[in-house]
């Protein structure tokens, strides 16, 4: 005689019969939740409990469990664990608050040679002190734990998020003096300059570039066996260099000089490089920041012989990031410099200067977009 299940049959809607299908062939799902879309399918279909653990090759307790869950709560219902109460909760909202209020503090100030707390530190901590502070509870504190109750806070002692500190008390006034400009330089591109100005350039410095190079040949890419440029780990130091450049900021030519270091009579043969690039009898202004190279003793002695051909434009103290000329040097270090390996700072000062040949000859206009809508150039 054959065999004839007595146990229930499972209803099921069509819509869910839709997501227990989409479920079942999901590849963004859980495994758990595809592998008991799997079972109640096949049960829906009017397979044995048998035939389906040998189907899927699971046991058959585990098809038992989801098709019983699903009898008794429903097919969505069974897809999911159920809750559970779990062990009660031994640790006190006391004792997890005295663990957040410790790792809000240096370990340094309680004793310890670290800067930064890891999880291992200050647990040992907890340990050691909680029956003093009135959290016995504590005692038994595993790193895991730790990790817990400082993620429910979304505190991470042993990460640091830095933040730049404005020490510049006319900060917004100087903002706004570089903002104006590069409001105008927009205007200019389509009207031209005016009569008295022949150029608009931003400078500043990248200095310690370093020439490094190799111990060792770099062994190219074999198709099929060696995807990428192999490299000896080892690698030897030729010195740094400083690369002085300015962009104009409405043709994108960038004027450079490549030297060993970067003081006052550098940046006054960068000037002297700038003024021969551009007609005479007119005003070039620089946007630059407040080195004390730029404004030396030797600096203003050149200036004054060459008056009104120059006009300085300063970035606020800390803010750099103003100048746009760090987009290019920015872009320097992702290109050209990325993984870059000399014989020599010779080797180097050359491929630098043939990379400053190389974007002239396609120049790109960098654009400054941040807050330049709230300015009115009258």
């Amino acid at each position: 005689m054959p065999f004839v299940s007595q146990r229930a049959q499972l209803s099921v809607s069509v819509s869910e019969l839709v997501e227990l299908t989409r479920v079942s062939e999901a590849r963004t799902e859980s495994a758990s939740r595809v592998l008991r879309a799997q079972i109640l399918l096949l049960y829906y279909k009017g397979q044995t409990i048998s035939s389906i653990a040998r189907d899927l090759d699971i046991d058959r307790p585990r098809a038992e469990r989801t098709i019983a869950k699903a009898l008794s709560f429903g097919a969505l219902a069974a897809l999911d664990d159920l809750h559970r109460r779990g062990r009660p909760a031994t640790l006190t909202a006391e004792a997890r608050a005295w663990v957040v209020s410790l790792a809000c503090q240096k370990p340094v100030t309680l004793g310890y040679s670290y800067e930064l707390w890891t999880t291992g530190l200050l647990a040992k901590h907890v340990r050691n002190h909680c029956a003093g502070a009135g959290h016995p509870s504590l005692v038994q504190l595993a790193r895991g734990t730790v990790t817990k109750i400082l993620d429910s806070n979304a505190v991470h002692p042993h990460k640091i998020q830095y933040y730049l500190e404005r020490r510049d008390p006319e900060f917004e006034e100087k903002m706004a003096q570089v903002l104006y400009v590069y409001k105008e330089v927009q205007i200019w591109r389509e009207t031209g300059l005016p009569d008295d100005l022949v150029a608009v350039i931003s400078y500043d410095e990248k200095p310690g570039i370093q020439a490094v190079g190799k111990t060792a040949p770099d062994l190219p890419p074999v198709p099929n066996r060696f995807p990428t440029t192999s490299r000896d780990h080892e690698y030897v130091r030729h010195g740094t260099l400083s690369l002085l450049a300015g962009i104009d900021l409405l043709s994108g030519d960038v004027h450079a000089i490549v030297r060993d270091r970067h003081r006052s009579r550098e940046f006054t043969e960068f000037l002297e490089l700038a003024d021969s690039k551009y007609e005479p009898d007119a005003k070039i202004r620089i946007i630059l920041d407040n080195h004390s190279a730029h404004i030396s003793k030797e600096v203003r002695r050149y200036l004054e012989g060459k008056p009104n051909r120059f006009e300085f434009v300063f970035t606020p103290k800390h803010g750099s990031w103003l100048n746009i000329v760090e987009s290019f040097f920015a872009k320097l270090a992702r290109t050209m410099l990325r993984g870059v390996r000399v014989a020599s700072k010779d080797e180097l000062r050359r491929r630098l200067e043939l990379y400053i040949q190389e974007v002239n000859q396609m120049p790109v206009v960098f654009k400054w977009k941040y807050r330049l809508d709230e300015l009115q150039v009258a």
